[in-house]
């Protein structure tokens, strides 16, 4: 864990101290993504709820844009108690929690609302129990929508466009994996040296979903975004085993149903702001390639599915998911 960005959270708490008299405990929250985000809003509105539930005793400071560190390092401290609440991509716990490793992988989900019915439903459940033995209570899954590739170079229509590009992924095996079974090559890089990464020549691009290609200004240096949707991985919001167990149970239920709650205003404004974000980067001159044949992509994937599909509770999983209506 880097020294600074524990020195960063406990500064803020500090910080916070005057600032939070109202409520008896401020927890904190990390966040890569910026204000207004819908992510941040979700938990400032889960914030909102906790506190009326709690009468005051609980609430929650939400420290966007990365102030508590990257994910890897948020997660770190979520885990060791610095940070109480953290709103992550699953990809970066697929080498921390195997479960995590299913939802994430390419075109397992047939759609937004296959994905849905499925991570609300007792597969969900099962994958938030799984956080538990790691120092974190998984609460609530949010919409990550749909993860396309886009690059500063050339429109990629089909797999031969992709060969020897060089892509930024989340610091995961399955990504990295994922991209090379595709003919690329993947570096793996914390979020925040994306940007300058392809402006410099480092990476070709990356892939993500449309809020985070708007919000980061990666459309300003990729003109090119390709809809291939390979991944439609949830995004969660965990907290730190040492907080939740040193509530009350009443309180720890509160947590509970207000993390749930605000999946519903997540998923609201998660839909009005990938439609903006699309409006966007397309009057910023932004090429978008919708006609794709996505066949061969999902044919390139079978051995990144015999590499991680390899349990019998993941296989079974798989199947789950895949008769999921």
């Amino acid at each position: 864990m880097k020294k600074q960005h524990i020195l960063a959270a406990l500064l803020a708490s500090v910080a916070m101290a005057g600032a939070s008299q109202a409520c008896e405990r401020t927890l904190r929250s990390s966040d890569t993504h910026p204000d207004g985000y819908p992510t941040v809003e979700a938990v400032k509105a889960m914030g909102k709820m906790l506190e009326e539930k709690t009468g005051g005793k609980l609430c929650i400071e939400v420290f966007f844009g990365a102030q508590l560190g990257e994910e890897k390092d948020s997660i770190e401290q979520t885990q060791f108690g610095v940070i109480d609440l953290d709103r992550v991509s699953l990809g970066p716990f697929n080498n921390i929690v195997p479960e995590t490793q299913i939802p994430s992988l390419p075109y397992i989900f047939r759609s937004t609302e296959h994905m849905h019915h499925v991570m609300d439903g007792p597969i969900g459940q099962e994958i938030l129990d799984a956080f538990q033995p790691h120092d974190l209570v998984g609460l609530a899954f949010y919409d990550g929508g749909s993860r396309s590739f886009y690059n500063s170079q050339h429109p990629i229509k089909s797999m031969e466009d992709l060969k020897g590009m060089k892509f930024r992924v989340m610091q995961s095996d399955i990504f990295v994996d994922m991209v090379s079974a595709l003919g690329a090559n993947a570096t793996p890089m914390p979020y925040g040296e994306v940007y300058s990464s392809i402006q410099t020549g480092v990476i070709d691009g990356a892939e993500n979903n449309p809020p985070s290609y708007e919000s980061s200004g990666h459309f300003e240096v990729a003109k090119y975004l390709t809809l291939d949707e390979h991944l439609i991985v949830p995004e969660i919001l965990v907290m730190s085993k040492k907080t939740f167990d040193s509530l009350s149970a009443e309180d720890q239920a509160a947590v509970k149903e207000a993390a749930m709650a605000s999946n519903a205003v997540m998923h609201d404004l998660w839909v009005k702001r990938e439609a903006a974000s699309m409006e966007k980067v397309k009057a910023a001159g932004t090429e978008v390639i919708t006609q794709i044949d996505k066949t061969p992509f999902m044919e390139a994937m079978a051995p990144v599915y015999q590499k991680y599909v390899t349990s019998e509770k993941l296989k079974k999983m798989v199947e789950d998911i895949q008769a999921t209506e």
